[in-house]
């Protein structure tokens, strides 16, 4: 992260004083030997040009004429001001070139010391001009590429632990789907019996690599930026009630009730229907493996302005607080042992929250030891306006 640099005026060391000061002193006195050159070069030019000495002669009568003497007189000095001045103006500019000069080594030496690895530290110097915009430039430049070089980092260890979880979750099946296998190629059963015992084993855990495989498979695919989504309209009330009613056999022998309490009797609005599908089935699913002692599965919906809400609760075994945040994370587990006996690969829930964003939309969950939720927040219309929103009104009314 940048390190936040207290902002200071660049110090010059002594060595650049001394520089400044040298350049002073030469350029004063060039001034010097310039004024003088200029001083004996215009007297030489007068004296050997006598129309410039009569011209400035007449010029100098008709002045003393219509002007008081003496303040003619006194003009004639003003040269020496007018040089005076001049060569104060050429000096402070010479001395300011310098100065800023040295400010771009400070700067560059700054802009090195950050190319050595240095990325936290930042340029801390207190300009004005073009140099205070080539500064704030600079360390806007070093935030962006330590923001890349952050991101690069995160992208390869997400690719590490991706690798990682998938080698474990297919090795551990594998293992077992070669261990009885081999014991069948080797004729070690004893009976009709333990042979079907070995092969029913062996396909339950191809099963489980089979799942592993099309989820992983999935959670690509609703990741790509490009994935097409089909929209069309349809009723999310009617949506939810038929696949409530698809898991009810499964409900009923695991002991838990579906619910379904739409606030509507009917709820129309865009969306792809299958990938929608597919969110409610890993959440029905997610529900009946990890809500240890559930008796209920209540699904709520609701209109609320310009969006659709639906909540899927559960009155099982409560998440902690400190996994809520990673519950959306591929092949993250509450369970942290990745036991396949519950056959979660860790994608169902990404794969959810990929799929709603697709839409537009965003998911988050809530736990207490009464209920834990799946809240899903849906736009109506895509890129909604008013219209549209009024004729979703008029046919959800008839």
């Amino acid at each position: 992260m940048q390190n936040k640099e207290k902002k200071k005026r660049i110090t010059l060391t002594s060595k650049e004083v001394s520089e400044l000061l040298a350049e002073g002193i030469v350029t004063v006195i060039l001034l010097l030997l310039l004024n003088v050159a200029i001083v004996v070069l215009i007297s030489s030019v007068i004296e050997n040009s006598p129309s410039i000495n009569d011209a400035i002669w007449d010029t100098k009568e008709a002045l003393t004429y219509r002007l008081n003497t003496n303040f003619f007189r006194s003009g004639r000095n003003l040269i020496v001001p007018f040089f005076f001045l001049l060569d104060v103006l050429i000096l402070f500019w010479r001395l300011i070139r310098r100065y800023r000069q040295m400010q771009l080594r400070h700067i560059i030496s700054e802009l090195h010391y950050i190319a050595n690895g240095n990325y936290d530290h930042r340029i801390p110097f207190e300009l004005r001009g073009d140099l205070s915009r080539v500064v704030s430039s600079i360390n806007g430049l070093v935030d962006s590429t330590v923001t890349a070089i952050e991101e690069e980092r995160k992208i390869e260890q997400s690719k590490d632990e991706l690798i990682t979880n998938v080698s474990h979750d297919i090795r551990t099946p594998l293992t077992s789907i070669i261990g009885y296998l081999g014991l069948i190629e080797d004729g070690q059963y004893h009976s009709e019996e333990e042979l079907l015992k070995y092969t029913h084993t062996a396909y339950s855990k191809a099963k489980q690599m089979k799942s592993l495989v099309e989820n992983l498979f999935e959670y690509t695919k609703v990741r790509q930026p490009t994935v097409p989504v089909n929209m069309s309209q349809f009723d999310m009330v009617q949506l939810v009630e038929q696949l409530a009613a698809d898991f009810e056999l499964e409900a009923h022998n695991k002991g838990i009730e579906i619910q379904v309490l739409p606030k509507e009797n009917q709820l129309l609005m865009d969306g792809d229907t299958e990938k929608l599908v597919r969110v409610f089935n890993n959440l029905f699913t997610n529900a009946f493996k990890y809500g240890a002692g559930a008796t209920k599965i209540v699904v709520e919906i609701e209109k609320v302005g310009t969006e659709a809400v639906v909540v899927v609760k559960n009155n099982g075994a409560q998440i902690p607080q400190q996994s809520l945040d990673s519950l959306f994370d591929r092949f993250y587990r509450v369970e942290e042992s990745r036991n396949q006996a519950t056959g979660g690969t860790g994608l169902g829930l990404a794969i959810t929250q990929s799929i709603v964003a697709l839409h537009g939309g965003y998911i988050y969950a809530k736990s207490n030891p009464e209920w834990t939720s799946f809240i899903i927040h849906l736009p109506l219309v895509r890129n909604v306006n008013p219209q549209q929103l009024s004729n979703i009104d008029e046919k959800a009314n008839l």
